[in-house]
């Protein structure tokens, strides 16, 4: 314990000489959009998936993005029915709306068709420094769903968490959690570590290699334990419920963050050895580099003992805010 302690005075001391030189996240106007006067609803284009719609739920999702100032975006929205038939919407019109920092009103995007694969790409341009939410609408039925773009200034201090077996107290939860047999169960004070960074100012990160056709549950998750909804990176996936590139995609996302976006990861949480090798090759020094469960402390990695209500107390409350302006 004393080590630990020492290592988060030392990363305070560090931190409170950065310079405050880039904005903080806004974690409250895409949470709190105003109502939403959507588009009037039409019969699907295709007979075929007013059947589809009327036999099984929507489960659609988008792909959040995060992009440096002055970087156009754009974002992918995937339209599909049924948990487990993921039948793809084709052929039919999605309506786009956006609203975040800095607005006043929902602004429409247009509408879009989906593709042989259900989905749809919405150029987003080059947006203010802010966080904003993009709304999608299934025109022929109304069902929706959201997704999350964050444009950041350079050298914006980040956490980056792990979902299964690091915030879930295995990876067998996720499963579990997907066919619908119980909720993923949570660390102890796993969702007061989240929230933490997030009120000192930090932008938080979630990379998990879920598939992508698992976000929807991985959202709900999330927002059941209080933990914020974004940014929420999946692996593309499409296969079964493993993807078999886990390391890779995860090294190959932490090196866009750092070296394209150009976020300051000061710290990363992870459970696996595929963590461990992935933030190793992505540039997060293992000293900053926290690992929980059999793996706590491997390859000179900090280690989580049991849960993290130590690790609450002695590293993560003494963390200063973030440098960013407030």
């Amino acid at each position: 314990m004393p080590g630990s302690l020492s290592r988060a005075l030392m990363f305070a001391c560090t931190l409170s000489t950065l310079p405050a030189t880039a904005a903080c996240p806004d974690y409250v106007t895409a949470a709190n959009p105003p109502a939403l006067s959507g588009p009037a609803r039409k019969a699907f284009s295709h007979f075929g998936n007013t059947i589809l719609a009327g036999l099984y739920k929507p489960w659609h999702m988008a792909h959040d993005v995060i992009v440096k100032a002055g970087q156009a975006a754009a974002i992918t929205g995937k339209f599909d029915y049924d948990a487990l038939l993921h039948k793809d919407l084709e052929g039919e019109r999605v309506h786009a709306y956006l609203y975040g920092s800095g607005m006043a009103q929902w602004q429409y995007l247009g509408s879009f068709i989906t593709d042989s694969d259900g989905k749809i790409n919405v150029p987003l341009g080059v947006r203010p420094v802010g966080d904003y939410v993009v709304r999608f609408v299934v025109e022929g039925d109304l069902s929706a769903t959201n997704g999350y773009l964050s444009v950041v200034d350079p050298n914006r201090d980040a956490v980056l968490f792990d979902i299964d077996g690091t915030l879930t107290i295995n990876d067998f939860e996720a499963y579990a959690d997907y066919v619908g047999v119980k909720t993923a169960t949570p660390y102890s004070y796993a969702p007061q570590v989240v929230d933490a960074y997030r009120r000192k100012g930090y932008q938080v990160i979630f990379l998990t290699g879920r598939p992508y056709w698992v976000t929807k549950d991985g959202l709900e998750w999330l927002k059941i334990q209080g933990m914020g909804q974004w940014h929420y990176h999946s692996n593309p996936y499409g296969g079964g419920p493993i993807p078999p590139d886990t390391q890779q995609f995860k090294t190959d996302y932490v090196r866009y963050l750092r070296n394209t976006v150009g976020l300051n990861i000061v710290r990363a949480y992870g459970n696996a050895t595929t963590d461990i090798a992935a933030y190793a090759d992505g540039g997060i020094p293992k000293a900053q580099t926290y690992i929980i469960g059999p793996n706590a402390g491997a390859s000179g990695t900090q280690a989580i003992q049991g849960d993290y209500t130590a690790h609450f107390s002695f590293v993560v409350e003494p963390t200063p805010a973030a440098s960013c302006r407030r």
